[in-house]
């Protein structure tokens, strides 16, 4: 991995404008890597786009080059028919986006555990972000097994006391199926108090999802701003990714500027492109 000083050099030749170069032009080229060396692909958590609808996420997406999506509820409502979710689901593929999860989903009673199992059938994917309550957990068990879905748990750092880590996930899950694991979300585990870099070393053979992003401070009131500008090492965190051989969707989830995420989420992007881009 390339030093920080050789990665910031690297920025300035203009590496980075992969991601930027979007806002005021043509729709951006994804960085060409290595697949050997990065087996994990780019995409974006549905969360940073709840106040845009269908149509204006993807001008977005489309603008930054990114054809991944975790799609959120606030695009396609839980009770939607199978007719409903088709036309939703047709509208990310006819512009080239793969909607390859849907969540994060909150469970809070068997009849929402089932809600979200058959909204994720409907919708043509085959794992679920979520976040079963615990007592849950035996019973979400059951139907992973029934429909052959991953469900990817994800931790909400200090705010939530409901999985806020990877351990506590892992606490819950390790003795469930397999295809039960989680969604690390490295700005909430930071805000924690923890080290992603560790939790995911910790943790790899369980992991399947993430929803990547920067922070200001690993406190409580940490909150995300543009990656590159934080405290979390994204360098330290690619080359873990690349040494446990993940071959999931890395998110960017921007809580930050929602009415406006554009250029923060361009920024993020091209910075993570070119930190993929350093052998």
């Amino acid at each position: 991995m390339n030093s920080r000083r050789q990665f910031l050099k690297l920025a300035g030749t203009g590496v980075l404008a992969a991601g930027a170069s979007s806002l005021y032009a043509t729709p951006a080229k994804l960085v060409s890597t290595d697949k050997t060396v990065n087996p994990f692909t780019i995409g974006m958590a549905g969360y940073t786009f709840k106040e845009f609808s269908v149509e204006k996420t993807i001008v977005m997406m489309k603008r930054i080059g990114v054809t991944n999506l975790s799609l959120k509820d606030f695009h396609m409502p839980m009770n939607s028919t199978q007719e409903q979710i088709n036309a939703v689901i047709a509208k990310f593929k006819s512009a080239g986006i793969n909607v390859y999860t849907v969540g994060v989903v909150y469970m809070k009673t068997q009849a929402s555990v089932d809600q979200a199992f058959e909204y994720a059938r409907m919708a043509g994917v085959k794992m679920i972000v979520g976040a079963p309550d615990y007592e849950l957990l035996p019973y979400v068990e059951k139907k992973v097994k029934t429909y052959d879905f991953k469900i990817a748990i994800h931790n909400h750092g200090p705010d939530n006391p409901l999985y806020p880590n990877a351990t506590d996930i892992w606490n819950h899950i390790r003795d469930l199926d397999e295809r039960i694991g989680i969604c690390i979300d490295i700005g909430h585990t930071t805000r924690d108090g923890q080290n992603p870099v560790v939790d995911i070393l910790k943790y790899k053979s369980r992991i399947y999802d993430m929803h990547v992003k920067d922070v200001d401070k690993a406190t409580k009131e940490g909150i995300t701003i543009e990656m590159g500008r934080g405290i979390i090492d994204i360098p330290d965190l690619v080359e873990t990714l690349r040494k446990i051989k993940y071959s999931g969707s890395c998110s960017l989830e921007f809580e930050k500027d929602m009415t406006d995420p554009l250029p923060g989420i361009a920024e993020s992007i091209g910075y993570f492109k070119g930190v993929m881009a350093c052998k």
